[in-house]
């Protein structure tokens, strides 16, 4: 799957503007402000219905007007398709493909295989495992629409049973059969979502280990584990035994939706003993072994998406990326920079074409 031709009308930092695409490199040049990242989050908005930055969707509308919408014409498998998101103020977002209205966004995640790799991504070394978390069910969820749809009911049902703890507490009263009722359906779900992240990172740990490998040239030793409360006991036994303590926090204490990534560098936490460089590489690692994943997943080759990657690093670590995505395991990759001279000479390493895009 490629993306031919992209338009924006009011989105962000753009009036209006079209862009015609190469079917293999894209690099998006030009000055800070000019708006090449908000390009790449209008195509991530494509295949996620939302912006990857921003998830005010009201903000992501161009300053004093009323709406925005972002037009993209794919080709897949010699057939167009074409995919329309918009959004009014008051109003809902809308996303068509082919000219049918999703009735829930989520419907369509998966149409458009992506990966993006951004100077954000920093948030899933930095931020809490509610990131981490995001990252796992993203990754699963490209692939797996039952999943995903099962993280949307266990959230729905974590804030319910919250919700009847919060009132347990304020009326001073408390009944354990409706309480039980949530207990029963989160250890449905969690068992479920757990047994999936498990069978997720048996698979996905080595293909990251391989990604590090290459770019760092292979004389940091890194690992990635997942972490499940679950990991102890069934999530039965746990909201049953920790029910006291959930009384009195007026919250679900234990499930999934407190799994964790561990991300460590020779057996330390890369979050404070990984340089800024270490942590570039273990996230650009991550975020590959991520499309090579889902590239043994879904059906077509993921959009690749690189926002400033080659900033603070080594040139011998920039060389090693290039050789990755100089395989031919790579499709559609759209790369954004500051320095046009210093993109052109890159891309050039790259045995494949390419359009130079000034904004």
């Amino acid at each position: 799957m490629h993306l031919k031709r992209l338009s924006l009308l009011n989105y962000k930092n753009f009036e209006t503007r079209e862009f015609e695409f190469d079917a293999k490199i894209n690099c998006l040049v030009g000055s800070n402000g000019v708006g090449k990242t908000n390009v790449l989050d209008s195509i991530y908005h494509l295949a996620f219905g939302k912006s990857y930055f921003n998830p005010v969707t009201t903000q992501n509308i161009r300053h004093g007007e009323e709406f925005f919408v972002i037009e993209g014409l794919f080709e897949k498998k010699d057939r167009e398709e074409r995919i329309v998101c918009s959004f009014k103020k008051g109003g809902k977002k809308v996303l068509k493909r082919n000219g049918k209205v999703y009735d829930r966004i989520s419907d369509h995640i998966g149409q458009v295989p992506l990966v993006i790799v951004s100077p954000s991504d920093r948030d899933l070394i930095l931020e809490g495992s509610d990131v981490r978390r995001k990252f796992m069910d993203g990754v699963i969820s490209q692939s797996d629409k039952g999943y995903l749809q099962d993280v949307l009911d266990y959230q729905k049902l974590v804030s319910q049973r919250n919700a009847l703890l919060k009132f347990f507490a304020a009326n001073r009263t408390f009944d354990a059969d409706s309480l039980e009722v949530y207990n029963d359906q989160l250890h449905a779900l969690g068992t479920r979502i757990y047994e999936k992240r498990v069978a997720f990172m048996v698979d996905f740990t080595p293909i990251f280990a391989a990604q590090y490998k290459v770019i760092s040239g292979g004389d940091e030793p890194v690992q990635l584990s997942y972490q499940s409360q679950l990991d102890a006991a069934p999530l039965s036994d746990l909201l049953r035994d920790n029910l006291e303590k959930d009384r009195v926090l007026q919250y679900t204490s234990q499930g999934i939706h407190k799994d964790d990534l561990n991300m460590e560098i020779g057996g330390h936490p890369i979050k404070k003993f990984g340089s800024q460089g270490q942590q570039k590489s273990f996230l650009i690692a991550l975020k590959f072994a991520q499309f090579q994943f889902m590239k043994a997943q879904v059906s077509g080759m993921p959009v690749l998406l690189l926002d400033d990657i080659f900033d603070k690093l080594d040139e011998d670590r920039v060389s090693h990326i290039i050789s990755l995505v100089n395989q031919d395991h790579f499709g559609q990759i759209f790369i954004s920079d500051t320095h046009a001279e210093r993109t052109e000479a890159t891309v050039k390493r790259i045995h494949q074409t390419y359009a130079l895009i000034a904004l």
